[in-house]
């Protein structure tokens, strides 16, 4: 799995940090989404997902997904 964003169409709402702050911040000098892991480790897939489909403005997105096992 690998995440991309596409700052250029952030309006920096923040739900990706908020739900996913291992692999989310803001940026400091303009509020856009940072990502911090864009490889994520498969015990937080579901967050990258989860903040994936909360963005009010779907500027992330999950390539790669694979369903989580177990």
């Amino acid at each position: 799995m690998r995440v991309e964003v596409d700052r250029a169409r952030c309006r920096g709402a923040g739900q990706c940090a908020l739900h996913a702050p291992e692999l989310f911040d803001q940026s400091e000098d303009d509020g856009m989404v940072v990502v911090l892991d864009d490889r994520p480790a498969p015990t937080l897939r579901a967050k990258a997902r989860l903040a994936a489909r909360l963005c009010p403005n779907s500027v992330i997105r999950v390539v790669g997904d694979e369903p989580d096992e177990g």
